[in-house]
């Protein structure tokens, strides 16, 4: 098994759009659906192509099975949306990724990794602290549904 990780190029944009709405699909039936599943191709598209957000893409054997998008600030990336396939599940390609994107932002000079991730998803929030992330912020905000959604901001200091 080959595990790549790249930078999407415009093409891989609805191969992005679909690994997430897979991915995300296990959320929506939660209390407080997961908005990335009302999210279109049109608006992920859009920010890819006008440079608000990068994607990133986890492949196994050549076939994509896991995507991330994140935008780059001052001093700090800020990573979103981390999707794998059902089926590639259990083989680390989050971790893969975040490692990859560790190494991007040190690229760029950057000094920390963030990300937003929601209370009632304490899986994930494990997640990312076995890989050194820590809770700096709770926060309620008000997702693109319209809906509360209580969230911590967690950062990894690089």
């Amino acid at each position: 098994m080959k595990v790549t990780v790249k930078l999407a190029e415009e093409n891989d944009v609805v191969t992005a759009h679909r690994l997430m709405l897979e991915a995300f699909e296990e959320y929506q039936h939660i209390e407080v659906p997961s908005s990335a599943l009302n999210e279109s191709l049109s608006s992920v598209y859009e920010k890819y192509l006008n440079g608000t957000e990068k994607i990133l893409l986890c492949l196994i054997d050549e076939k994509p099975q896991g995507s991330l998008r994140f935008k780059v600030g001052e001093d700090a990336l800020y990573f979103m949306r981390v999707s794998v396939s059902l089926s590639a599940r259990g083989n680390r390609l989050a971790t893969t990724m975040l490692n990859w994107l560790e190494e991007y932002a040190l690229h760029l000079n950057l000094s920390k990794l963030k990300c937003r991730v929601r209370m009632s998803l304490p899986k994930n929030i494990l997640l990312y602290e076995s890989l050194g992330y820590f809770i700096t912020k709770k926060e309620t905000v008000i997702n693109p549904n319209g809906y509360e959604v209580k969230t911590v901001v967690m950062e990894k200091a690089l």
